[in-house]
């Protein structure tokens, strides 16, 4: 392999756990909220979480640069503010990818919570623990599997995602270049051909690991918990 995939396999793999990683709260909180919560305005805030699976990812790399751009609203506030960049930027393909897989994640953890018994948490509340106390020692175990699934959904995704991300920050070898990135510019070129196969092959490698291990992991808490 050249100096230049590597540099792509590297810059995939960063993005995709900062992406991850930086959405897992939110999307613990947007499932709790959405699974648990009655409030008005419920199915707006669902339909909001689920947009970027509806629209084009090349519509949502648009926003994207209109909202986080330097000249964007919240891009401007936040160089000037912050000296934070998105733009062009890894980060900016981290946060494409954070917005792509986001969905998936809510989802996934939406559903785990939603299969927990309820009177498991109204009999903690009852006896007077803090509803904090309730999601950290009772909630939140419970609903790890589905934890760790989204977080591999939003992973594999961030993976693999191609229009959001050269929309909001380009193309740009050892910036944001992803594996995706580098392997369409590699079709593009005469000889690429060799450089795409195992790029491709790589990706496959990286994203049945990441299942794989998700499904031992689910599997062993489900033992614990029958152990115990």
């Amino acid at each position: 392999m050249t100096a230049e995939e590597w540099t792509a396999v590297r810059l995939s793999l960063l993005v995709a756990v900062t992406a991850t990683a930086a959405s897992l709260p939110f999307g613990i909180a947007i499932a709790w909220l959405l699974a648990r919560g009655r409030f008005w305005g419920k199915s707006l805030v669902d339909t909001l979480v689920h947009l970027p699976l509806i629209l084009p990812p090349v519509v949502t790399g648009y926003l994207l640069l209109i909202l986080f751009g330097k000249r964007g609203p919240i891009g401007e506030f936040l160089n000037d503010t912050f000296g934070i960049v998105f733009a062009f930027r890894w980060t900016g393909a981290a946060l494409a990818c954070a917005v792509m897989g986001f969905p998936l994640m809510v989802r996934a953890i939406r559903l785990s919570i939603e299969a927990i018994d309820t009177r498991l948490e109204s009999a903690a509340g009852t006896l007077g623990a803090h509803p904090l106390f309730v999601f950290a020692t009772i909630t939140l175990p419970l609903s790890l599997p589905g934890v760790i699934a989204g977080a591999i959904l939003c992973f594999a995704k961030s993976m693999g995602e191609f229009g959001a991300t050269i929309t909001f920050v380009s193309n740009i070898p050892g910036e944001t270049q992803t594996l995706p990135s580098a392997i369409y510019t590699l079709t593009q070129v005469p000889g690429g051909d060799a450089g795409a196969l195992r790029l491709t092959a790589i990706s496959v490698v990286i994203s049945m690991t990441a299942l794989l291990g998700s499904e031992l992991l689910a599997r062993s808490i489900g033992a614990r918990r029958v152990a115990t």
